[in-house]
């Protein structure tokens, strides 16, 4: 077992970072029709919908672009295999989901947002679709545990996640991975899946970014200590890793920071997180000061795309002048 020291952690992080980062996003949640029955997962419940395009369009017509770099499309897994969502999705003009996706990413670029999409366990064709419309993708390994809140969901089979992953490694594909706490695993368990993690990255370099994020269901109360000890796990286990922790879940942002995150994920000022409505998004001027006064680190804003994979061309050809653009014209963290 890994021995937990937040001093060698933090450590680490002032060695390898020059910033903490973030992403100004559009949090638009597409569909909760879900494959899957995630005991812990308040997205999927309540009323089914499918989110109509014209109102996507017309949201992203009124927000200011050159403001917010990333689009955040989540969505239930294979949603096309409820009979309900199938209807809902005729009615809009589409007999495919995957050519629905692919429409928003290109209506988003053309508005000047970069889209980063939450497929989950979805066919290689699924993913060949979407990819040259898409800055990055995204898929939460959660656990590499079989686990009892998992039960009724095929798509959270380890072995299942950790093969779209790597697919997304062998498509050069900069992607979005991380491990939740508090769904029934152990420390053992976090530690194998941050290795999991790490043994991806070492074979093809694609994890721009590795989220340790805290499950907030119904009567779960993460103790912090044991977030920070992840964190800090995961910058000991992942090293130069991007690791991520969502700034809404904490009261206080900097013991993020100590203990080894080096980006705050996407926050938004025109949409909730949907995943976690009941916890809202601190504003950016006071995480700045924060963070400032309290780690000695400046916070900046980023792409989602970090600048190593803009270097090295990992662009999908729909985003790739987009990107250029933002990075050279506006500011972000390079």
């Amino acid at each position: 077992m890994i021995d937990i020291d937040l001093e060698k952690s933090s450590k680490i992080l002032k060695n390898n970072f020059e910033y903490i980062t973030y992403s100004k996003n559009i949090f638009i949640p597409v569909t909760n029709f879900c494959r899957n029955n995630c005991k812990y997962c308040k997205f999927t419940k309540g009323d089914k919908f499918l989110t109509p395009p014209n109102k996507i369009k017309s949201f992203l017509e009124n927000v200011d672009s050159s403001k917010h770099s990333e689009i955040l499309f989540t969505f239930g897994e294979r949603p096309y295999q409820r009979k309900r969502f199938n209807e809902k999705l005729k009615k809009y003009g589409y007999i495919s989901f995957a050519e629905y996706i692919k429409d928003l990413c290109n209506y988003s670029i053309d508005n000047g947002f970069l889209p980063h999409t939450n497929p989950g366990v979805v066919k290689e064709s699924f993913i060949s679709k979407i990819k040259p419309y898409n800055t990055s993708l995204g898929l939460m390994l959660e656990t590499t545990a079989d686990l009892k809140v998992h039960k009724n969901s095929p798509g959270k089979k380890p072995q299942k996640r950790l093969e779209l992953l790597e697919l997304l490694g062998k498509k050069k594909i900069p992607t979005t991975t991380g491990i939740l706490i508090g769904i029934g695993e152990s420390k053992k368990d976090r530690v194998e899946s941050l290795k999991k993690i790490r043994s991806l990255q070492k074979r093809y370099g694609h994890i721009q970014e590795v989220i340790i994020q805290p499950c907030q269901h119904k009567n779960q109360n993460i103790k912090k200590s044991k977030l920070l000890d992840t964190i800090a796990l995961a910058r000991i286990i992942l090293k130069n890793t991007n690791i991520q922790s969502p700034p809404n879940l904490v009261k206080n942002i900097p013991d993020l920071i100590k203990a080894g995150a080096s980006d705050l994920g996407g926050i938004s000022e025109h949409t909730i997180d949907y995943i976690n409505p009941n916890h809202s998004w601190p504003k950016i001027s006071d995480i700045r000061e924060e963070v400032r006064k309290n780690t000695g680190f400046e916070l900046k804003k980023r792409l989602p795309i970090y600048p190593r994979y803009i270097k090295e061309s990992w662009m999908a050809d729909g985003v790739k002048d987009l990107i250029k653009d933002k990075a050279d014209n506006e500011g972000f963290a390079k």
